[in-house]
């Protein structure tokens, strides 16, 4: 009888094992919420921002891990939502503009979004992931990619039709030059108060079966259009305009400055304060958003399997070098904020201060649901990472732009390492800029032509051509 009972006990077991329940909840797969902010640099509380007022990203920090040194493959829309949806380089999509398709160059490659639909996910966008031109096409499916998505909701709100009452520094143009407008419409009349609506009404329908949902926010992408209530969080009498000196400009290669623009020489120092304060509003109307859908996810009793994502797709100038806006591969424009949680992940609440970049998503996100990525995938998982934040990842993160247009043009690669980031335009013909980030992080002296950094420079060069060449 004492034999038997161990036998039965291990028959129950496996009768109990083998049920439909215990099956399901064994196999259950995790749910991913992919949200990405439009042109939002690291300028947020829970990176260390004074005034911005961001409490639902900050929360979600504090819910995951925040990486202190993310960085974007291309400062520009099209070229870096290409290369971290498919998991590759710019020079592997050979999307350099705001024009091309990934699918060019790359018909059959297999899309974040697409693994997931090969998986029996429910797999939705909400507003901008690939590349659409804002405001223009606000509304419409843009530049898009149909084989990655089973839905998608294309919001246009209030920002979008009031467009003749936005002050622009060029007439009639509000896209690709600083534009802003303080609004009376509350946040839910807004484009993006509409895709929290619509990302929260997908939830709720689709809350029993796996699913990908990802959410593109628009702001801060100008124009600068938000509620009053938010600008009113930023008087402009509390805000200190970057001051450039001609010390910070002497030594600089002239292709550095390349994304400077002529309009932007009518920034006095009262629409600089007015600038700054319609950006940092847009940036807390967007957090709001943001909040309401992780709020959905919680209510939904979604949070404890559900992978969560946070990331824009490049940064951004606020006067910093004379610079605004995007474009350079300055530390403003190529570092980005990244928030990842993960069901299971050890360290929560805690920052990583090793380089990543954002094709590192797309392998992360397919490890942690157990899905066969592609081969060819330029990132690395960020899964030990998210275990000890002072795990080894990679050597440094790439982030690359192109002036001119065309072959006669003038491209620059810099490699950002825990200490340093090296440039070099044109393979260093056209120039080359170091910078020590132990004693200069604001990158205002370049240290290119100090001997005493020869060696430091040899080793940035080599390492970033190997990690350019692993990715052909």
């Amino acid at each position: 009888m004492r034999t038997l009972i161990p036998a039965a006990l291990t028959l129950i077991a496996l009768l109990v094992l083998a049920s439909p329940a215990a099956a399901q909840q064994k196999t259950a797969k995790l749910n991913v919420l992919f949200i990405v902010s439009d042109d939002l640099n690291n300028d947020l509380g829970c990176f260390g921002h004074p005034m911005v007022k961001s409490p639902n990203i900050d929360a979600l920090a504090k819910r995951g891990m925040r990486f202190d040194l993310a960085y974007c493959q291309y400062p520009l829309c099209n070229p870096s939502r290409a290369s971290f949806l498919t998991g590759l380089r710019p020079d592997q999509t050979g999307v350099h503009e705001n024009a091309t398709h990934f699918r060019k160059k790359n018909p059959d490659h297999i899309s974040l979004g697409q693994l997931f639909r090969n998986n029996d996910y429910f797999v939705a966008r909400v507003g901008k992931l690939y590349h659409y031109g804002v405001p223009g096409q606000i509304g419409t499916n843009g530049l898009d990619d149909a084989p990655s998505w089973d839905q998608v909701v294309n919001p246009r709100g209030h920002d979008k039709d009031i467009e003749d009452q936005i002050f622009t520094l060029t007439k009639g143009q509000y896209g690709g030059t600083l534009s802003w407008l303080a609004t009376k419409e509350d946040d839910a009349k807004h484009t993006d108060g509409i895709g929290a609506t619509e990302a929260i009404k997908l939830l709720e329908a689709h809350k029993d079966k796996p699913f990908f949902l990802a959410v593109g926010f628009y702001r801060p992408h100008t124009p600068f259009v938000a509620p009053q209530k938010y600008f009113d969080l930023y008087p402009t009498d509390k805000i200190t305009p970057a001051v450039v000196t001609e010390d910070e400009v002497k030594g600089v290669p002239a292709p550095a400055f390349g994304s400077k623009k002529k309009e932007q020489e009518k920034l006095d120092d009262k629409l600089r304060r007015e600038c700054v304060q319609a950006y940092y509003a847009s940036i807390s109307h967007m957090d709001a958003q943001v909040g309401r859908v992780v709020d959905a996810l919680d209510r939904l009793k979604l949070s404890s399997r559900t992978i969560i994502v946070f990331i824009s797709d490049h940064g951004y100038h606020l006067g910093e070098h004379g610079l605004w806006q995007k474009q350079s591969i300055w530390e403003q424009s190529a570092r980005v904020p990244m928030i990842v949680i993960a069901p299971g992940a050890k360290a929560i609440g805690q920052a990583s201060q090793r380089p990543v970049e954002l094709i590192d998503l797309y392998p992360t996100i397919a490890d942690y649901c157990g899905l066969e990525a592609p081969k060819n995938l330029a990132g690395k998982s960020l899964r030990p990472l998210l275990d000890d934040p002072k795990a080894m990842h990679k050597p440094g993160a790439i982030t690359q732009v192109h002036r001119g247009g065309g072959k006669g043009g003038i491209t620059g690669y810099s490699i950002r390492t825990e200490q340093y980031r090296y440039i070099e335009w044109n393979d260093g013909d056209n120039g080359l800029q170091l910078y020590d980030h132990t004693t200069d992080p604001k990158e205002l002296k370049n240290l290119a032509a100090d001997s005493a950094y020869s060696q430091a420079m040899t080793q940035l060069k080599k390492t970033m051509r190997e990690m350019l060449k692993s990715a052909q």
